[in-house]
């Protein structure tokens, strides 16, 4: 096997950029006093007429247990409503308020300064480029995480 320093894997580029990214996004966020899965909440229900817990949870990447923690306090903060759904009476169906509204305005104008900065980064013709790349690194992912995995060759054979 060749040796190959970290810094040269892809995977660890791509997680060194997805940190970067977080580490930015994150101290927009905090002086608008939310984190990073209440933004992505507020701006998934702006796109959305009203969405479960379970739905943002998947949209969000995070357990249901830590939704519902999410969502309650938001709601205590008055940046969402809660009602229960008009078809199952025990699912609670989340929409945007207001003071929601206008604090992801705020935030989002914030956050879109590093897609500018992008933007001005790179040329057009690099930045689409980038983009499918990004795409195709994506699906490789997925791809790689659906196959099944291999046994190691290490393991005993069962008697």
């Amino acid at each position: 096997m060749v040796e190959v320093s970290a810094q040269e894997y892809l995977c660890s580029r791509i997680r060194r950029a997805e940190q970067a990214l977080m580490a930015h996004h994150e101290a927009v966020l905090r002086a608008y006093g939310l984190a990073m899965t209440q933004y992505t909440v507020l701006l998934t229900l702006s796109r959305e007429e009203g969405m479960s817990g379970a739905q943002l949870a998947r949209a969000c990447g995070v357990t249901q247990q830590s939704m519902a923690t999410v969502l309650t306090g938001m709601q205590a903060k008055g940046l969402i409503d809660r009602q229960p759904s008009p078809v199952h009476a025990k699912v609670m169906i989340a929409t945007l308020t207001d003071v929601g509204q206008h604090l992801l305005d705020e935030a989002y104008q914030e956050v879109n300064v590093l897609e500018k900065a992008f933007v001005d980064t790179f040329t057009p013709a690099e930045h689409r480029q980038f983009c499918d790349l990004l795409d195709r690194a994506t699906e490789t992912l997925i791809e790689q995480t659906l196959r099944p995995t291999k046994s190691p060759s290490h393991r005993p054979p069962s008697t």
